[in-house]
């Protein structure tokens, strides 16, 4: 298919997902993992205004810079690492071919 790249999804119980991801519709990562029906809740609609989709990033990819924005929900959020990001800040375009990511634990 034309316009679209391989994503591999981690769930919380270590199950993979391979995920066909459109790159021509604008799409980031939260909402690929939503239309999956992963456990991901986006609850702020993906303005970077919480982390409930909070993930890791496995692979090494060349990815966007962190806005000042996604700093400030990180430095919020629970279980953070050296490769956490939000999922809604991870715009799927063709040069995040093969991403790998795990979705974080859920903080209390």
């Amino acid at each position: 298919m034309d316009n679209t790249i391989r994503v591999s999804v981690t769930d919380r119980d270590g199950k993979v997902h391979e995920l066909d991801a459109p790159t021509d519709m604008g799409m980031n990562m939260m909402e690929l993992c939503k239309s999956a029906e992963l456990p991901v809740e986006g609850t702020c609609g993906g303005m970077a205004m919480c982390a409930s989709c909070h993930v890791y990033v496995g692979s090494d990819h060349n990815l966007p810079d962190k806005s000042d924005d996604e700093e400030d929900m990180l430095d919020e959020a629970f279980f953070v690492e050296d490769n956490s990001r939000l999922g809604c800040q991870l715009h799927l375009t063709d040069e995040l071919d093969g991403l790998q990511v795990k979705l974080a634990p859920v903080g209390n």
